[in-house]
């Protein structure tokens, strides 16, 4: 059996970080998704998926992640039911990421980072060089990344779309 999940979409609002009454960190937000295909009138329809993220990974998406940053989260699906205030039984379909991916550049005064980087438990909060740290930084290599001048390029993980 397989319980996988792969999102890529931009986050609606800021992550909420909560905490446990043991203590324990769990982030929640909102990721906008876009469907692959349009309706029948043409418009291509979003998604809106509830995301959970615990501990130091939930804590590192609250203070790097902001509203309309373009985030991949991977994880597992969970479908939970609870008792709301006016005792009716609510079915709640999220998902628990094991791994964050930042996709785009957050603003410096956002707590962004200034560059892509990977979460995942266990793995720091990734790399965040600055452009001037960066092997990439000719305008040749902007123009065209696959021109062989004779030069050895050192790959940063950084500059790897994947």
């Amino acid at each position: 059996m397989l319980n996988r999940i792969i999102l890529i979409g931009r986050l609606t609002q800021d992550p909420e970080l909560r905490y446990t009454q043991s203590g324990t960190a769990v982030a929640s937000f909102t990721l906008a998704v876009d469907r692959q295909r349009a309706n029948q009138a043409g418009d291509r329809e979003t998604d809106f998926i509830n995301i959970v993220v615990w501990q130091k990974l939930g804590e590192l998406c609250a203070q790097y992640l902001r509203k309309g940053r373009l985030a991949a989260v991977e994880g597992r699906l969970q479908i939970r039911q609870y008792e709301n205030k006016e005792g009716q039984r609510v079915r709640v379909a999220e998902v628990v990421a094991d791994n964050v991916r930042f996709l785009d550049r957050g603003t410096e005064g956002t707590g962004g980072s200034s560059g892509s980087s990977s979460l995942s438990p266990g793995s720091g909060h990734g790399s965040n060089r600055s452009e001037s740290d960066r092997s990439f930084s000719s305008p040749r290599y902007q123009d065209d990344p696959f021109a062989d001048d004779g030069r050895s390029i050192d790959i940063v993980d950084d500059d790897l779309p994947f």
